[in-house]
């Protein structure tokens, strides 16, 4: 082939039965979907996409696939919320399923007794939407931020097979991630969270920078975020690192009422202070399950007592 006309394929990395493989076929979605249509466009190679520096034709599709696979009929998210990349979301979701298959003579356990709680919930609300999907489980779904719950709850109301399957509770203090959502009574099957990543607003914006400048090779003008995302979703003090230890040392507290706590890890960088986290609570097994989304690569990191 002449070199000038090779094109660089991203091999994906998704879990087996993530629905997502592969490239979009805009010929089933836009059918789903109508409103998708007027995105998409022939990109360079003469194959049907969208801009995904658009951060409408971003929501849109993600309207697209979650009607198409997921039978939603109502998702809508506030300006400026995060509007997260669906595939990579059904992997961690996906993982979760074969973590708890090992421990159920290797059958992925289905129905509303496998109860989650999902740390971190988003006006999105797509981790819910998905296990509760994919597998029926139930959801407890939590957030610091009022109109994170408050969205997500408008989602649940408007999609009938959402309704009774997730629960939501907000967190009142920014210092505590179980404590004061976890209950005396309540147990849980697994507890999944996608931290967020950066210590400020500063580094959240180079790092936004960064990425658009990889995607695009020059320098943005501006520094619009394709998929959104609220201080609270991007960054908290401390970043991912001190997020996670926090939450490893609370879990030692709930150790009898989770079988499983689980986070995805983006910095590998994070890992040692994790494993000595993990240590010091002894935690009794540790799993690092390795993920990847093309040329993304993370990890979830497992544990129980």
């Amino acid at each position: 082939m002449d070199s000038g006309k090779k094109r660089k394929v991203i091999k994906s990395k998704l879990h087996p039965l993530n629905k997502h493989q592969g490239r979009y076929d805009f010929s089933l979605l836009t059918k789903t979907c109508p409103a998708l249509k007027p995105f998409v466009l022939l990109n360079k190679f003469g194959d049907e996409s969208i801009d995904f520096f658009d951060p409408k034709a971003v929501k849109m599709l993600n309207k697209a696939l979650l009607k198409h696979y997921y039978a939603i009929d109502f998702w809508e998210i506030p300006a400026n919320y995060l509007c997260p990349p669906i595939p990579g979301r059904a992997d961690y979701i996906h993982y979760l399923a074969t973590l708890l298959a090992e421990t159920n003579q290797g059958k992925i356990p289905k129905g509303e007794k496998i109860t989650c709680l999902d740390i971190g919930t988003g006006a999105n609300c797509i981790y819910p939407i998905i296990g509760t999907q994919e597998y029926g489980w139930s959801f407890v779904a939590s957030d610091i931020d009022e109109v994170s719950i408050e969205n997500a709850r408008n989602i649940v109301a408007n999609n009938e097979n959402l309704q009774g399957c997730i629960a939501f509770r907000q967190q009142e203090n920014p210092n505590q991630i179980f404590k004061g959502i976890i209950q005396s009574k309540d147990k849980f099957t697994v507890t999944l969270c996608n931290p967020p990543f950066h210590k400020s607003a500063k580094e959240a914006q180079a790092g936004t920078l960064r990425k658009l400048q990889n995607l695009k090779g020059k320098k943005p003008v501006k520094t619009e975020l394709n998929f959104g995302g609220q201080h609270n979703e991007l960054w908290c003090k401390g970043g991912e690192k001190k997020f996670i230890k926090t939450m490893i040392q609370e879990s030692k507290q709930f150790s009898k009422q989770c079988q499983w706590f689980t986070t995805l890890v983006s910095k590998e960088a994070n890992l040692p202070a994790i494993y000595d986290a993990l240590k010091r609570v002894n935690a009794t097994t540790v799993k690092t399950i390795p993920m990847g989304q093309g040329n993304k690569v993370s990890r979830m990191v497992a544990w129980s007592f």
